[in-house]
C-alpha cells in the first residue's frame, strides 16, 4: 500500500475507513486478545493495518475472516486445516458447512431427548425397572427404530406415524396410553377381570383413545393392532407382555358387545 492509499492518507483526504482495534474486535465477537494475537503471529488473521506505535487495526474483510475462522474452530478443525480452507472457501460455503453441522447436532440432540423420553416413560410403566431391561430396550430401538413402519403401505406411513402413541414422545396422548397400561397391569396384579366394571372403562378409553388417534380409520386400526401383536424384536415397538395383550383384546371385545 503506498502512502497515497493508506488509511492515514485517505482519511486525511476526508474518507472514513471503519476500523476495530484489538480489543474492539475481542469485546464483539468474545475472542480474546491474547488469541487474537496469536492467529496474527502465526499469519492466520493478520489486521489490515497498523498505526506507527505498532497497535492494530481490523478491517471489515478482516472481520469476516475472523468469522469464517470462529465457524471452522466450532467444527473442530485444526488450525492448519482452517487456514487451508479459508482460501478454498467463501463466507457462504462455511456458513452451509456450518448449517449441515448444526443439522446434525440438532438430530443426535432430538434423538438423545427421545430416548430420555423413552426411559422416563418406561419407568412410569415398569414398576422395577432393571439395568439389563433398560439397555435391552435401548439397543432394540436404536438397532429397529421404526422398523414397524415396513408393514405399511407408502401413503399410510405418515399418517401412522403421526396416529400411534410412542415412548419417546411426552405428549397428551403417549400419556394417556401410558396411563391405561397402567391401570391394565394394576387389573392384572389384582385379578380384576377384562370383562368387569374397571374393564369395561378401560377397554371404552382405548376405543375412543384409538379413534381419535386414527380418526376413525378402522382398517388402520385394524392394521397397527396386528403389527402390534407381533414379538417386539420383529418390529422394534415397545414389548407389551401377553397377559397384557390379552386383557386389552378382552375388554375392547366385551365393551363392543
Amino acid at each position: 500500500m503506498d502512502d497515497a492509499t493508506s488509511p492515514a492518507s485517505l482519511l486525511q483526504e476526508g474518507f472514513h475507513i471503519k476500523q476495530w482495534t484489538t480489543g474492539q474486535v475481542a469485546k464483539l465477537r468474545n475472542v480474546s486478545v491474547r488469541t487474537l494475537r496469536y492467529y496474527d503471529q502465526i499469519n492466520l488473521l493478520t489486521p489490515s493495518s497498523r498505526d506507527d506505535s505498532g497497535k492494530r487495526y481490523y478491517s471489515e474483510n478482516d472481520l469476516f475472516q475472523l468469522e469464517k475462522i470462529i465457524i471452522l474452530k466450532s467444527l473442530s478443525l485444526p488450525l492448519e486445516d482452517i487456514r487451508r480452507l479459508l482460501v478454498k472457501l467463501s463466507y457462504k460455503q462455511i456458513l452451509i458447512s456450518h448449517y449441515n453441522y448444526l443439522q446434525d447436532q440438532q438430530s443426535k440432540l432430538q434423538t438423545s431427548i427421545s430416548n430420555t423420553a423413552s426411559l422416563i416413560n418406561m419407568i412410569d410403566l415398569e414398576e422395577s425397572l432393571s439395568w439389563e431391561r433398560v439397555n435391552g430396550l435401548v439397543q432394540q430401538s436404536q438397532k429397529s427404530a421404526k422398523k414397524w413402519i415396513d408393514y405399511f403401505e407408502e401413503d399410510e406411513k405418515t399418517f401412522i406415524q403421526q396416529a400411534i402413541p410412542n415412548l419417546s414422545s411426552n405428549d397428551e396422548t403417549a400419556q394417556l396410553y401410558i396411563s391405561l397400561l397402567r391401570r391394565i397391569k394394576w387389573c392384572i396384579r389384582h385379578d380384576i377381570k377384562p370383562e368387569s366394571d374397571e374393564g369395561s372403562k378401560i377397554g371404552a378409553a382405548l376405543i375412543e383413545l384409538s379413534n381419535e388417534s386414527f380418526q376413525g380409520n378402522e382398517h388402520l386400526m385394524e392394521a397397527f393392532w396386528d403389527v402390534r401383536k407381533k414379538p417386539a424384536g420383529e418390529t422394534g415397538l415397545y414389548p407389551i407382555s401377553e397377559d397384557v395383550m390379552e386383557f386389552v383384546e378382552r375388554c375392547i371385545s366385551y365393551d363392543s358387545d
